[in-house]
């Protein structure tokens, strides 16, 4: 290391380190191999590297490629928030109270689809769906059952919810608010990302504008109210699990990404006002080190996006926070148990990228929603790799690999391209109505499709190393009478609310609708009178009509 990079450490240790270790020590006050060797927090090049301030740098400084914070799992793990959500709220409820009591620390919540686009229970469009790929949500009565006995403001909660985000996070801010938690002291994050539903995912409920009005209705609210909460999770996790590459997957979310800082700009907020409450969703796949690289050239491209594309002052408006997952889209039915090696490695290379927090898949998730055992190992899976690997103990523990900063460069470069043709489009609402990201990610489905059938890709138990098997683990069953229970609690609900102030407020809701007034006040008064997500929603549809597929943005 020469002396201008050592004097840049230095500066570094004093000037950033220093202040956040003398709030947050870290782990221990030495680390070291299981052998006695020294583990230094970081690894610098031994030789001068004019291109390292540049392309590196130090975590917690610009351009953050090694990562966004400057100990990183030094002084704290990554949230192990594990995914989970089915059947009825009391259901939900305590498997997350399992979950916690295993050494989980954050909630995830996964929602049934007629919650997703916005649909009660009794709804005719949620018949034979109701709590099926998640829970039932459609009340703030469920919505604290679903809560009940976690303390809003010691665990932060996720919620995987798009289309009627607002709403959902207005019942949870309605519980905290029983719970005596202020609405400053909330932590945790809204999916609130429509734009990779109208790519991939499909669970739109209302048109492009006046889906973008809720979003920044709730970039604006949260900024004034719930500092601490994620506005927004901006996801690439389905645009991969659709098919796309790790070129792709950055690209096209951090376009999304893109779209909604300008859209929060030209509602008037300022960058530096809500830049530092946009968060990531990230898909970790099996090629283990291009997924590592992959999110350390996210954060440098994203840095650099948010200091010099929109000018924003703050360094903390330039770091890139984000979830993984670990790929639903790689795990099998035929030999089961392989997943939970496909799941250790997709959460290794996470970790090894500088993830905030991590979702790992259970083996059961291409049969079922996942059994307590299949859960309780995956986030055993989470607990090994940073307990007992070593992993945690030095920051961005492959920087420096020929390797590595290769693939970090090209992937930088690849996905450069794709925003500077989608910003040609005219942005990344103009490449959607067009089909363009859709057939990009069509076409490189394809190609791997065209590989797997001609064995140049392989899948272990899939097209090779297959075997004559029964299924020998027990999925997860639900009761189908889930769905009668709960149209019976919304039945009960209805009768015994006030359904003339229900009444008052969807005229009231309507007429807002129609003007610029920022929504979110009253979502949270309505939830509070007992109107239902659908109730909401229809009212909202009645003003803004659907999103229909095919029809212009």
């Amino acid at each position: 290391m020469d002396s201008t990079q050592s004097d840049n450490k230095k500066a570094w240790e004093e000037n950033t380190v220093k202040p956040i270790t003398d709030r947050f020590p870290e782990r221990r006050e030495q680390f070291e191999t299981r052998s006695g060797i020294p583990i230094d927090r970081l690894y610098m090049p031994a030789m001068p590297d004019p291109a390292y301030d540049e392309k590196l740098g130090f975590p917690g400084q610009f351009p953050f490629t090694r990562g966004v914070q400057p100990t990183m799992y030094r002084g704290r793990f990554w949230t192990m928030r594990q995914y989970a959500g089915f059947g009825t709220a009391v259901e939900s409820n305590a498997r997350y109270k399992f979950l916690l009591e295993q050494g989980q620390t954050g909630l995830s919540v996964a929602f049934d689809l007629p919650t997703q686009i916005g649909y009660d229970s009794d709804d005719p469009m949620a018949l034979g769906e109701v709590g099926k790929v998640g829970v039932s949500i459609p009340s703030l009565e469920d919505m604290a059952v679903l809560l009940d006995g976690i303390p809003l403001d010691k665990v932060s909660i996720s919620m995987t919810i798009n289309a009627p985000a607002a709403i959902l996070l207005a019942m949870v801010i309605a519980v905290a608010k029983r719970q005596g938690v202020p609405m400053n002291k909330l932590r945790g994050t809204i999916q609130n990302d429509i734009l990779k539903e109208y790519i991939a995912r499909g669970t739109y409920i209302f048109p492009p504008k006046p889906s973008m009005r809720l979003i920044t209705d709730v970039f604006d609210f949260c900024s004034r109210e719930i500092p601490r909460w994620n506005t927004i999770s901006v996801s690439g996790y389905h645009i991969r699990e659709a098919g796309s590459t790790a070129v792709q997957e950055i690209a096209f979310t951090l376009a999304n990404g893109v779209t909604y800082v300008q859209a929060a700009i030209d509602a008037g907020l300022d960058v530096d006002q809500f830049a530092q409450q946009i968060s990531f969703f990230f898909n970790s796949h099996n090629n283990f080190l291009e997924e590592i690289a992959k999110f350390r050239a996210a954060r440098r491209l994203w840095a650099k996006i948010m200091r010099y594309w929109f000018a924003a002052k703050d360094p903390n408006s330039w770091k890139l926070r984000f979830h993984t997952q670990t790929a639903g889209s790689t795990l099998t039915a035929q030999q089961p148990e392989n997943n939970v090696v496909r799941v250790a490695l997709q959460a290794m290379a996470a970790v090894l990228g500088g993830t905030q927090s991590l979702h790992t898949n259970s083996r059961d998730e291409a049969l079922a929603l996942p059994t307590e055992e299949a859960a309780q190992i995956a986030l055993r899976t989470q607990q090994i790799i940073a307990h007992e690997s070593g992993v945690a103990d030095t920051i961005d523990p492959l920087a420096g690999s020929y390797h590595i900063e290769r693939l970090t460069d090209e992937l930088e470069e690849r996905a450069t391209q794709y925003l500077d043709a989608i910003s040609e489009m005219g942005g990344m609402l103009t490449a959607i109505e067009s089909g363009y990201v859709q057939q990009e990610i069509q076409e490189a489905a394809y190609r791997f499709q065209q590989d797997l059938d001609a064995q140049r890709e392989i899948v272990v138990g899939v097209n090779q190393f297959t075997q004559t098997e029964e299924l020998r683990i027990d999925t997860l069953k639900l009761d189908p009478a889930i769905e009668a229970a709960q149209r019976q609690r919304l039945a009960e609900l209805r009768a015994r609310r006030d359904n003339g102030r229900v009444a008052q407020l969807r005229s009231q809701l309507a007429t807002a609708a129609q003007s610029d007034e920022n929504l979110m006040p009253l979502f949270i008064t309505c939830v509070e009178n007992d109107m239902t997500l659908g109730e909401i929603c229809h009212t909202l549809r009645e003003v803004w009509g659907e999103y229909k597929p095919g029809f212009e943005m």
